[in-house]
């Protein structure tokens, strides 16, 4: 079976500063792939351009075999892509269920139905319903967090983009966030997954994806057995990707 989010030869930057030169990766339906590598590997920066948010001028980006590529963010958002950013990204003013309703506007489903949602994220996360007319403020960061991967599921995406969902949170919420996680993807749900807490990315994840300047250096089983050696060379190594020990075609 095919994969839903299919990435190739991505190139993407800001003005004339190209950050992300040759990324290719694929997300399967129920599957978590995550995307490691050192501070400004250019790992947001590929998902921003996934999501439409910065222009590409070359490579492709493929949703259920159609090529998206062109389309504007709020199209992809209405075509099956949902992104969370980094940093707790809600309205702090408006309520926990005004925030809600705001993630099902992409798909201009009626109040009703945005309700029907609304009830099915609060099961997901009681205390959100415990707190609905509370403004997102007020929330911990932990919540905060909850309610901005809530608010994207509210447009019932077909892949979701999470960047550093654990950024800045207790280790004990970090666990709670990425269980959340791994049960959005038993549930179906295909996520890209960039974080930098390693070891609990790696429990969730079925494929990795090492990133270094810009490229992908290493795609493979979360199983495999050389993954040690290349997130250690993705990570220390000073240099491009023939320094990290791999061939940039050598991709499985």
């Amino acid at each position: 079976m095919s994969d839903v989010l299919e990435v190739s030869g991505l190139a993407t930057g800001y003005g004339e500063i190209s950050v992300v030169r040759d990324i290719s990766l694929g997300v399967g339906a129920g599957s978590v792939t995550v995307v490691l590598g050192r501070n400004g590997a250019g790992k947001t920066t590929t998902l921003r351009a996934i999501a439409g948010l910065n222009p590409s001028p070359r490579g492709s980006v493929r949703l259920d075999g159609a090529d998206i590529s062109r389309l504007s963010p709020a199209q992809r958002a209405a075509r099956g892509i949902a992104f969370v950013q980094e940093g707790k990204r809600v309205f702090k003013a408006r309520t926990v269920e005004e925030n809600l309703v705001v993630g099902a506007y992409c798909r201009h489903v009626g109040r009703r139905k945005a309700a029907l949602r609304a009830v099915e994220v609060y099961e997901r996360f009681p205390i959100l319903g415990e707190r609905r007319r509370m403004a997102a403020g007020g929330l911990s960061g932990g919540q905060q967090q909850m309610l901005a991967i809530g608010q994207a599921l509210m447009s019932e995406p077909k892949v979701l983009l999470l960047d550093e969902p654990s950024g800045g949170l207790a280790p004990t919420i970090v666990a709670d966030v990425l269980q959340v996680v791994d049960d959005l993807r038993a549930s179906g749900l295909a996520i890209l997954l960039v974080e930098q807490a390693v070891d609990f990315s790696l429990r969730l994840a079925q494929r990795v994806v090492m990133v270094n300047l810009g490229r992908t250096v290493y795609t493979g089983l979360a199983s495999d057995p050389g993954l040690d050696a290349a997130i250690h060379a993705a990570y220390f190594s000073a240099d491009d990707t023939e320094a990290a020990g791999f061939d940039r075609d050598d991709r499985h």
